[in-house]
């Protein structure tokens, strides 16, 4: 990915807001598959999955290791995300009617 040099502080900061909302974004489309990942589990001990959260959060430590950016700050982020969309999976299973 390639970084703009900015000449100013005020186009820096234009460049980080498009940044934000490139992130924002993303989270909303990993929101959306996460909703539809309700569709193919049977009970909310599944949704929970300790195992596949472990699983996403060696993933993006180590990625964000080889990107230069701090694993346990991107960690921080993906568990407060997780969290947070596993409340909403559940939702969307019981909303299914499937509990």
């Amino acid at each position: 990915m390639e970084i703009k040099e900015c000449k100013t502080l005020e186009e820096l900061r234009k460049e980080v807001d498009k940044v934000d909302e490139k992130i924002v974004e993303l989270i909303a489309v990993r929101n959306d598959y996460i909703k539809q990942a309700a569709k193919f589990k049977h009970t909310v001990e599944e949704i929970k999955a300790d195992e596949r959260i472990e699983d996403v959060l060696n993933h993006v430590r180590h990625k964000a290791l080889t990107l230069g950016v701090s694993p346990n700050m991107v960690a921080d982020l993906y568990k407060n995300m997780i969290d947070a969309m596993v409340e909403t999976e559940i939702a969307e299973f019981r909303n299914k009617g499937s509990f």
